[in-house]
């Protein structure tokens, strides 16, 4: 994953100015992950660790960047070891028109729901779809992350 992230420029190390205002010694962008041999090496970690987790039926990829990673996790999980869930994605915000509402794919009502993401920093984005997971009457078994920053809270470097 490591090699794979640097040889696709997704891992960066220098000095970076992140999102939030915060400053880091690297940079991830899983944007780069963006062909097939580089994300190879994402879909089969990925994988194993949602097969380790409690069963589950569906993986929420939050808007944007989650949305590859939740495709390629549901495939590698049925292609490695032949399970099968369901994915749904959030629109950035609720659609009035066309198929409507907060999410598009497998419904998260009544199900068992592994949150799915590339990078945590603040915890933003997992914390929106965590409130994503309890309006749509979903149940929470795990949030799973390509790159946890480990950053504090008020943590500036």
């Amino acid at each position: 994953l490591i090699n794979g992230s640097f040889a696709a420029d997704a891992l960066r190390l220098g000095s970076f100015v992140l999102k939030g205002g915060r400053f880091s010694p690297s940079f991830f962008n899983a944007g780069d992950l963006s062909s097939g041999r580089s994300l190879q090496p994402v879909a089969l970690p990925y994988a194993h660790v949602l097969h380790d987790l409690p069963p589950f039926d569906v993986l929420l990829g939050p808007a944007y960047k989650g949305i590859p990673f939740d495709a390629l996790a549901c495939m590698t999980l049925y292609m490695q070891y032949g399970l099968s869930v369901g994915y749904p994605y959030n629109h950035k915000e609720v659609k009035d028109h066309g198929d409507g509402g907060s999410t598009v794919g497998a419904p998260l009502k009544r199900k068992r729901v592994v949150v799915l993401d590339d990078v945590m920093t603040s915890g933003k984005a997992v914390r929106e779809a965590l409130a994503l997971v309890a309006r749509e009457g979903g149940q929470l078994v795990g949030v799973v992350e390509l790159l946890d920053r480990e950053r504090r809270a008020g943590a500036r470097a």
